[in-house]
């Protein structure tokens, strides 16, 4: 039987008049990395704050590890680690003064230099926080959560704003944090960065769940793969063709362009998740 991590039922929130979360269900397995998806403005951050107990429901309930958040929210606090898209981070203290103040507060023993080095900030350690980049202080943040050795970690845009290798890493340190048991709920805008860690997504879109399942299963069901084609012409010019790989005469058209056709380049693509999205709720997630 499956272990959750987190059961959402029924969560509801509003802001004034603005229903900006609206009876939403939905439940995560221990260990696995959820990945929590939409635009600006859907929803995703209120449910988060539900979820780790700044805002209480207006209906529904949730429970993390068991324990319902509004009647336990210190108790549930304790095992959960949150990186907020905003640093929340003292300027002008070091990354390891930071991270041993936090160490303190929740009253565990953290190696920090060790964490530091894990998100490639250890060259750094005993810079003022207030002189680093954004991507630094993401960084760091993603270091602050794991300061308890949280059962829950809370993500928001984790890779956001970092270069690739910098993006990378952290990639590689929330996997590696799955792999000790550690349940990841990751809210991002960012598709792709979905795509590649997440076991499973939902899409949220107005304060509404519109799909949940494996980024792989919803590429199955609702997008198409694609064959990419370049040809040359007869004047030296390329022209492209797409040819849909799951119809019944798929190689036989293949065939024939191969045989009519001066093939330069061929490359096979399928549906992105944001193609998915799109086609699910009639959104772009810049909307």
């Amino acid at each position: 039987m499956t272990t959750h991590s987190i059961v959402a039922q029924d969560l509801t929130y509003a802001y004034g008049d603005n229903t900006a979360v609206d009876h939403i269900s939905f439940e995560v397995g221990e260990g696995e990395i959820f990945g929590y998806l939409g635009p600006n403005g859907a929803g995703k951050s209120t449910t988060v704050k539900m979820l780790t107990g700044q805002i209480r429901p207006k209906q529904g309930k949730a429970t993390l590890l068991g324990m319902d958040i509004v009647r336990e929210t210190n108790k549930v606090q304790a095992f959960i680690g949150v990186a907020f898209e905003t640093a929340n981070l003292y300027g002008q203290m070091s990354a390891v003064e930071n991270l041993t103040l936090f160490a303190r507060l929740y009253g565990v023993k953290a190696d920090v230099h060790a964490l530091l080095e894990k998100v490639g900030l250890d060259g750094r350690a005993k810079e003022r926080v207030e002189g680093y980049s954004k991507g630094m202080k993401q960084r760091l943040m993603v270091a602050r959560a794991l300061v308890n050795h949280p059962r829950i970690l809370f993500l928001d845009e984790p890779t956001e704003g970092l270069d690739p290798v910098s993006a990378q890493a952290i990639r590689d340190l929330i996997r590696e944090t799955r792999a000790g048991g550690t349940t990841v709920f990751l809210t991002t805008h960012d598709m792709v960065e979905a795509d590649k860690l997440s076991d499973r997504v939902a899409f949220i879109n107005q304060g509404r769940i519109a799909a949940i399942d494996t980024p792989h299963r919803l590429k199955q069901q609702y997008g198409k793969r694609l064959l990419k084609v370049e040809v040359e012409d007869g004047g030296g010019r390329l022209a492209a063709r797409e040819i849909t790989l799951d119809a019944s005469d798929t190689g036989e058209t293949v065939k024939r362009l191969f045989e009519r056709e001066k093939v330069v380049t061929v490359h096979s693509e399928e549906a992105t998740l944001e193609d998915i999205f799109i086609q699910i709720t009639g959104r772009r997630l810049a909307g």
